[in-house]
């Protein structure tokens, strides 16, 4: 057939194999979604698809055939050839896949440069429009001239999912496309992979996100340490689970709403009629509000509401244009965030790529935190190893540099860097979107006893109005840079009092807290 058949793939690093022998078929017209916890080796069997295995790694196949012809013994010269036409990929992280120095008109036109070069001049803005149109990117033409810098992080992934798709390749392979986008653009999205399988494309959809894999895979295939333990149709796997494995996946959504932390009439932080504006754009509106210790603030909105920018401004990383940030009653600014109260707020970003030096190994990162959280020389190896633990990860992984580890995996480093200084204001920009379901419920479940140990107040930017549900009190709900909603989240996800607000709630399906 054609599409994509698979036969033995193994991947074996310098401690052991990634991926086990795994086994796949994706016809046309079909969505194939393959699950499992971090570390599982999803990712890594969706790079080998392409011939992308990174360096000091060797992988086999028995069969590769990729619409039609085999692709088992491919050069480099012939793997880039077959890129963007016949397969193309969408990765999880826009930052690092996205060219810093192209505009986002360009990166999508690449492909079709490449494999298409008749389609020139007006055809080909014509096809980037489209493609930009296809994805919900809002302005297409004005988004077409911006840098990847200049968009939020939904924004960005849109982008590179509109570059995929532009050159119209046989089979698409998807790693966790929709990540950072909020709830509505998320189900745009997902609709939108179901179409292109439906019109004929074979479609490899690799997800920890178990709602959106039962919305748009025909197959799911369970991987737990590289080698599938289940398979088989979506909705009767997702139904009735046989592997303990696929079990856990399944029970972790279900995570009941976690408990609210204690209340106090203290704020610790305030924002009082803020703005931000990036030239002639305003990204944060005149928003106003308080978090207090021991409690959460979620921020929700689409992506390029403001949500990203409010974490910056609160962090202290740029400073308002109007407006006033106060911490414990000072000024907060950029010079207050560098001086000696720097330790008390601390971020968890959105890109754990990003964040982590790819030269350093986890050990090194996590010792330099705890040393300047004021952990003595002789303490710090155990304190390292507690972090990890902490966040579900094993202390041998102190060993690992970022490359070696999962996407899931290094937002659990970039999570223990950050509690490390024992912060008293937690600033986190999607901190769990790039985990699985089980591991996301584990660190909310730790967010909150931490936050309950410590009397932590946190800023909670999300897309996830499930994760709002579970673990926050209050929430603002920003709409192109202002806030059209407010309140605990018990009130405002039961009576929403804006249509935007409305929206959002019916496109995740949530029901308020205790309903």
């Amino acid at each position: 057939m054609s599409g994509l058949r698979l036969r033995g793939l193994r991947v074996d690093g310098p401690e052991g194999a990634i991926v086990r022998g795994l086994d796949l078929d994706v016809a046309p017209g079909e969505c194939v979604a393959i699950v499992g916890e971090s570390g599982a080796g999803k990712s890594m069997s969706a790079r080998a698809l392409l011939g992308l295995v990174p360096e000091g790694l060797s992988w086999s196949v028995d069969d590769l055939e990729i619409d039609g012809p085999s692709a088992r013994s491919l050069t480099e010269r012939q793997w880039r050839s077959l890129r963007g036409r016949r397969i193309a990929l969408v990765s999880q992280d826009a930052l690092v896949s996205l060219d810093p120095l192209r505009r986002v008109g360009a990166e999508v036109a690449e492909p079709v440069r490449i494999h298409e070069p008749a389609v020139r001049g007006d055809a080909l803005a014509d096809r980037v429009r489209d493609s930009l149109d296809r994805v919900s990117m809002s302005e297409p033409d004005e988004r077409a001239r911006q840098y990847p810098h200049e968009l939020s992080g939904g924004l960005r992934q849109r982008a590179l999912i509109a570059s995929a798709l532009s050159a119209k390749p046989a089979v698409l392979v998807t790693d966790e496309p929709t990540t950072a986008l909020d709830a509505t653009v998320q189900v745009r999205v997902l609709d939108l992979v179901r179409r292109i399988a439906d019109d004929g494309v074979a479609v490899v959809f690799i997800s920890h996100d178990l709602g959106a894999v039962a919305r748009v895979a025909d197959r799911v295939v369970v991987m737990h340490e590289g080698r599938v333990v289940e398979t088989g149709v979506t909705a009767e796997v997702l139904a009735s689970p046989r592997d303990p494995v696929t079990r856990e996946l399944v029970a972790a959504v279900s995570h009941e709403p976690l408990g609210r932390a204690p209340r106090t009439d203290a704020p610790l932080f305030t924002a009082r009629s803020v703005t931000k504006r990036f030239g002639e754009r305003v990204a944060v509106d005149d928003v106003s509000f308080e978090v207090r210790r021991g409690r959460t603030l979620a921020v929700v909105g689409e992506s390029g509401s403001g949500k990203t920018t409010l974490a910056r401004l609160a962090v202290g990383v740029t400073a308002a244009d109007a407006g006033a940030l106060s911490f414990e009653g000072r000024p907060w600014t950029p010079d207050a965030a560098r001086g000696s109260d720097r330790r008390r707020v601390q971020l968890v970003q959105q890109n754990p790529w990003g964040a982590l030096d790819p030269r350093w190994s986890v050990g090194r990162t996590l010792t330099e935190a705890v040393a300047a959280g004021g952990v003595r020389r002789a303490e710090r190896r155990r304190a390292v190893a507690a972090l990890l633990e902490e966040v579900g990860l094993s202390p041998a992984f102190a060993r690992r540099r970022p490359a070696q580890l999962s996407g899931g995996q290094r937002q659990r480093v970039a999570i223990a860097r950050a509690l490390a200084v024992s912060p008293d204001l937690l600033v986190l920009d999607e901190p769990v979107s790039a985990l699985d379901a089980s591991v996301r419920a584990k660190i909310l479940d730790r967010l909150l006893a931490l936050q309950s140990e410590r009397d932590l107040a946190m800023i909670f930017v999300t897309h996830d109005l499930d994760i709002v549900a579970a673990i926050a009190d209050d929430v603002i709900v920003m709409k192109d840079g202002r806030v059209v909603d407010s309140g605990t989240v018990s009130c405002v996800f039961a009576a929403p009092r804006h249509p935007f607000t409305r929206e959002l709630l019916a496109a995740a399906g949530v029901r308020p807290p205790g309903a």
